[in-house]
């Protein structure tokens, strides 16, 4: 059985990471109320970061929410996922997504991104 937990070696941690990923942004998913930016490594798993601004997700509630499914979201899918930066920014709006959709969404933003870092890949 697949351990399935959320360690420190999956989190981006430092300002420089964040600004790698921004930087060097090879890959760039869309969805609902959220982008996805992302960059390849070479550490063989992926590595997250969240940016949920108070300007475009008012309530820390709302912030907490929103992070906290993101982290479950990249949890449960680490396994499939190439081996990337990638840093969630949330737009306006996306507070009023319900978990369902939220889950919905970014699963959608995985599935692509993993199709687009394979695509880039072999051609």
């Amino acid at each position: 059985m697949s351990r399935q937990d959320f360690p420190r070696r999956l989190r981006l941690l430092t300002a420089g990471d964040f600004r790698r990923v921004f930087d060097t942004a090879a890959y760039k998913v869309h969805g609902k109320g959220l982008m996805a930016l992302a960059s390849p490594n070479d550490l063989g798993h992926p590595r997250l970061g969240l940016v949920f601004s108070k300007k475009n997700v008012r309530r820390a509630v709302d912030r907490n929410r929103l992070k906290r499914l993101a982290r479950e979201s990249i949890r449960l899918q680490q396994q499939r996922l190439p081996s990337v930066d990638i840093v969630i920014l949330a737009r306006r709006g996306v507070h009023e997504l319900d978990n369902a959709s939220l889950h919905r969404q970014l699963h959608g933003m995985w599935k692509r991104l993993t199709r687009d870092v394979q695509k880039s890949k072999t051609g």
